[in-house]
């Protein structure tokens, strides 16, 4: 592990979000590590959701409410009073952002300005984490990854708002935390994967949905590239980088986190690799639908992180697919999610 495995029990933690499928996981490990977790969040946004078949609203202190209402969240967060915070409400879709334009910058923005707000009038907040996306770069098509320092630029109105809200935390960053005890972080994750993701328009949901309805696999767009790594890797790194800041404000800064090159996949051919490890004759078929623009090939260059921290992504894809299978083969079979993810998450931590 990257971090002392004590380090957060007993430490109050609010998790935004919490109902999400990363924020599901987060609450999940957190509360294996014994921390005293909270989440203030939308009710889950999927049907079915990891949220609640893992039982997570059992696990964790859940305030429902909009990131959008900033009186309600801030009388959640003062009840709460958490020591370290990790930002994850949003709205995470490209093509829904241009069905709702409005409402995603309203959520991806408004609503970092609002936690944001929250965290400068606290006193208890140490370490703040706002969690973001690749997508914030001006995206030039590039061979190599993206580096910590390129131009923010999202090109939809998802990506954008992303990028946007890189550049409220650095401005309440220099304006309202430079001479307090306070760290503050942005992250800047890959596409993630994992069992019990439910959501529309991601292509490991896809793939469940395709075997729940007896169908083949329709792949939209099977030659993008994309920088694929499994839920627990930048969940983790999460972690480590919100536990090392609490102590040592040196630690704070802006992070790309996402898998080697070698896990750097087409879709289609991430596709082939699940098919592979599936099995039951499953098929995928090519139905590319020319929808809103997309980023063809992006990847991120995380030496920074690498460096800083001597961090490196721990499960490459073909093991990332395999706990996939793991965790949708036991839910699709009624077995015991809590025990599977717990089982998953103490082969990641080691």
């Amino acid at each position: 592990m990257f971090f002392d495995r004590n380090f957060y029990n007993g430490k109050k933690v609010l998790v935004t979000g919490h109902t999400g499928f990363k924020g599901a996981w987060l609450c999940k490990i957190l509360k294996n590590l014994g921390a005293d977790v909270s989440g203030y969040s939308l009710p889950s946004p999927t049907n079915p959701s990891l949220y609640e078949i893992a039982g997570i609203d059992k696990e964790v202190n859940s305030y429902i409410g909009d990131i959008r209402d900033f009186l309600k969240l801030k009388t959640a967060f003062d009840e709460i009073a958490p020591e370290i915070v990790f930002h994850l409400a949003a709205q995470p879709l490209v093509r829904e952002s241009y069905n709702n334009p409005v409402y995603t910058y309203e959520t991806n923005v408004m609503g970092s300005v609002n936690i944001l707000e929250c965290v400068r009038m606290s006193k208890s907040v140490k370490s703040f984490l706002n969690i973001t996306t690749d997508k914030v770069y001006k995206n030039n098509e590039w061979e190599w990854g993206y580096r910590e320092d390129e131009p923010l630029d999202g090109f939809d109105p998802y990506s954008n708002s992303k990028s946007c809200s890189e550049l409220v935390t650095h401005s309440y960053n220099c304006s309202f935390f430079e001479n307090r005890s306070v760290s503050i972080s942005t992250a800047r994750a890959g596409n993630v994967i994992g069992g019990g993701d439910f959501a529309d328009d991601r292509i490991i949901p896809d793939c469940i949905r395709a075997i729940i309805e007896k169908k083949d696999i329709i792949v939209r767009n099977p030659f993008s590239t994309r920088p694929y790594q499994h839920v627990l890797e930048p969940l983790v790194a999460y972690l480590m980088i919100a536990a090392k800041q609490y102590d040592d404000k040196a630690f704070a800064g802006y992070y790309n986190v996402g898998p080697d090159d070698r896990d750097c996949f087409e879709t289609g051919k991430l596709v082939d690799l699940f098919v592979s490890k599936w099995g039951d004759n499953l098929k995928w078929i090519n139905k590319y639908d020319g929808g809103p623009h997309e980023a063809n090939f992006l990847k991120l260059d995380c030496s920074k992180i690498k460096k800083i921290f001597n961090w490196s992504p721990k499960w490459d894809l073909e093991v990332a697919i395999e706990k996939i299978v793991e965790w949708n083969r036991c839910w699709l079979s009624n077995g015991d999610i809590n025990a599977c993810m717990d089982k998953q998450i103490k082969e990641f931590l080691g």
